[in-house]
């Protein structure tokens, strides 16, 4: 498993981040008005206006963890972890138990009124929807995936051979060559395919 651990670390970060990002446009609650035959429909967004720009920053969190040395994949793991908590923090209360604070945004704008006493009389219930526990399982995959990169980051592969440094003319012996490593050899004047290899 840790031959592939940054893949599987790097692969969590992206599916959070993903998931975060689709579910930012779709609907979290609804919420059914009594002024209203028609429920409100609040998206992931609206009803937790962090939700965009967080997952955004786990997106890069995973790409830039998939490059990184040793120091940046703590770095990456912590960072991810904080931004887990928030986004875990401000979803579950969503998924749990709707508050109005969740809809007042969109009810304000939908309707033109606006403060606590008002908006409640308009709500009839709230119900959190699908997209709201996907984002939910979402978070905690990343909680998740931090705390795998936290464990193992130090036992991860090296990157690969053609970015290491050369200190005798030739490159550490890691493997066959892929066809890229066979050009790079080239281009140093060594045969990839000579008896060395």
């Amino acid at each position: 498993m840790l031959a592939r651990a940054r893949m599987y670390a790097v692969l969590a970060f992206l599916l959070s981040g993903g998931v975060g990002i689709i579910s930012s446009t779709q609907t979290w609650i609804t919420a059914n008005r009594a002024d209203a035959a028609e429920p409100l429909l609040v998206s992931g967004a609206d009803a937790m206006p962090l939700l965009a720009p967080l997952s955004l920053a786990v997106l890069a969190l995973g790409a830039a963890l998939s490059i990184a040395g040793v120091v940046l994949r703590y770095a990456f793991a912590v960072l991810g972890l904080g931004g887990a908590v928030v986004l875990l923090t401000g979803t579950l209360p969503i998924v749990l138990d709707p508050p109005l604070e969740a809809v007042a945004p969109a009810l304000t704008k939908a309707t033109g009124l606006s403060g606590d006493k008002t908006l409640q009389a308009m709500v009839s219930g709230l119900h959190s929807g699908g997209w709201a526990i996907a984002a939910l399982c979402a978070w905690a995959l990343l909680a998740a995936a931090c705390a795998f990169v936290l464990a193992t980051a130090h036992r991860w592969k090296a990157g690969s051979r053609r970015y290491e440094q050369i200190s005798d003319g030739h490159h550490a012996e890691a493997g066959p060559l892929d066809a890229v490593d066979s050009w790079d050899e080239l281009s140093h004047g060594t045969d990839p395919t000579g008896p060395s290899r």
